[in-house]
């Protein structure tokens, strides 16, 4: 009887133990996540760093322990959810994929997992990337794009023409989103912080205001769509800007700004004809292939702000938190 037991492969990961600053995160070697029958094993080459990183390693609001587990400790203990890399091996029931394949994905709704070496997710959590771009720029696009696009098509019903406002517009979903509306035949004003003013001309806004003379820069009723990726501020402070009919879309922010738009969104559809929603972003394999779609055609490409390496993270997470990114912020991982 062979009584050796078999040997585990191994991958270095940055992996958290408990909730807290990015001190938290370790570079470390762990086991190789195992492939299931309707998984795919990715050598990732690229990652990038998102809002959610930094609530899921904090832990914070408290309210992300319930929906992800782990009240005390974590139980998503390798963050990561934009992904691009070589697909390394595939289960039984995979079909899309085979072994070679160059993919980008969002493992969101996957286990997370992406600052890693390997990771391994359902088939439908990937798509096959944008052939022009590299490893680091394709990992960026999946979350941040992905929210950008169902924002404006989906819950803002964009269209030829619309006049579009997008407040935050220099950052992950803000710089997508300026792309994407020109895509769809919008006119864009774009608000951000001053330094960030050329950064934000240069992917193609039609007019960029600083954030602290918006007030005094927009026009009355002028716009059909704001979409708001930094919702500090209430809803009805853009009302004045917004058409009859008109639609605020909030994405991102503070909570309370979020949670109020949540709630404006569930009692009402109208307040005079101007509606108030709320994203609420679903990952899919059907957008990952538009927004591919999109770059190949020349319509949008990401952003990268700064690429660091997998054993840096911490460093990365601490900037976007800072709010200190133009566009994305992307990780190496050696291949």
């Amino acid at each position: 009887m062979n009584n050796l037991k078999q040997t585990v492969p191994k991958m270095k990961a940055i992996v958290q133990y408990e909730y807290g600053s990015p001190d938290v995160l370790k570079l470390e070697e762990v086991d190789r996540p195992v492939i299931f029958d309707k998984g795919v094993l990715v050598k990732v080459r690229g990652a990038a760093v998102h809002a959610g990183d930094w609530h899921l390693m904090r832990g914070k609001p408290f309210f992300i322990r319930f929906i992800y587990g782990g009240l005390g400790k974590p139980q998503t203990q390798i963050l990561g959810c934009d992904v691009a890399g070589v697909v390394e091996a595939v289960g039984r029931d995979v079909t899309q994929f085979q072994p070679g394949d160059v993919v980008f994905g969002d493992l969101s709704e996957s286990g997370f997992g992406a600052f890693a070496e390997y990771v391994c997710a359902p088939e439908t959590a990937f798509a096959i990337a944008p052939s022009d771009l590299s490893f680091e720029e394709a990992a960026t696009v999946p979350v941040s794009a992905l929210t950008a696009l169902q924002g404006l098509r989906d819950v803002g019903q964009i269209q030829p023409g619309y006049k579009v406002l997008i407040n935050g517009a220099s950052g992950g979903v803000g710089s997508f989103a300026v792309q994407i509306a020109k895509a769809f035949g919008a006119e864009v004003t774009a608000v951000c912080s001053e330094g960030k003013i050329e950064m934000v001309k240069s992917i193609g806004a039609d007019y960029v205001w600083d954030y602290t003379q918006v007030k005094s820069k927009l026009k009355q009723h002028y716009y059909d769509l704001i979409l708001d990726n930094a919702a500090y501020n209430s809803p009805f402070n853009y009302f004045p800007f917004l058409k009859t009919p008109g639609t605020y879309v909030a994405v991102g922010g503070s909570m309370g700004r979020l949670f109020q738009a949540m709630f404006l969104d569930f009692v009402t559809t109208k307040i005079g004809g101007r509606k108030i929603k709320c994203l609420v972003c679903k990952p899919n394999q059907s957008d990952l292939i538009v927004l591919k779609d999109m770059i190949e055609a020349g319509k949008i490409r990401p952003y990268v702000d700064r690429v660091y390496p997998l054993g840096e993270v911490p460093a990365a997470i601490n900037q976007l938190e800072q709010r200190q990114v133009r566009g994305k912020v992307a990780i190496s991982i050696d291949g």
